[in-house]
């Protein structure tokens, strides 16, 4: 995520998240590119093209637009393209809440299909981390999605492994 650093600074990339969406997110063309550029350090995150609309530590919010590449043989968006959705949504509310010396990963993803999904999405990640971490620990993030009339379609349960940057992996 080299984009998300400023080459003269040692500043942690997961911190830079926020940081890049504080000078980025408060436009629709800011909000745009922020997203592009998530796609393009995360290129199978990138293959649904996500829309961050909201990022603070702990929270965000996420669109997907209903399109033909993400729908499946049932004219609804496929239930991979919501995993992947539930995953960037949780992953931001992660890494925007992530102390700089700590470093997150996914060890488990559930997701639960509610109903068909079709129409715009939106994903609303929130994750609660703890405010000290010295050992490795999991935490588990969630992600609710909603169609365009507020029903839920999907809920997904994303357990992300935090530890120091300094211990092996």
């Amino acid at each position: 995520m080299r984009w998300l650093t400023n080459e003269n600074s040692k500043v942690n990339t997961e911190s830079s998240v926020l940081n890049r969406w504080q000078q980025w997110g408060g436009s629709a063309l800011g909000r745009m590119l922020f997203s592009r550029f998530l796609g393009f350090m995360a290129p199978y995150t990138g293959s649904v093209k996500p829309l961050v609309l909201e990022l603070e530590p702990g929270r965000s919010l996420v669109a997907l637009n209903d399109r033909r590449f993400v729908r499946n043989h049932l004219n609804s968006i496929h239930a991979i393209a919501l995993a992947n959705l539930g995953e960037v949504a949780s992953g931001l509310a992660v890494l925007a809440a992530l102390p700089e010396n700590v470093k997150a990963i996914v060890t488990k993803l559930e997701i639960e299909y509610v109903k068909k999904a079709r129409g715009t999405l939106h994903a609303f990640g929130s994750a609660e981390l703890p405010p000290n971490i010295t050992e490795p620990t999991t935490q588990i993030a969630l992600a609710e999605i909603k169609d365009e009339i507020g029903d839920v379609v999907a809920q997904v349960k994303v357990h992300w492994q935090l530890r120091l940057k300094e211990e092996e992996t």
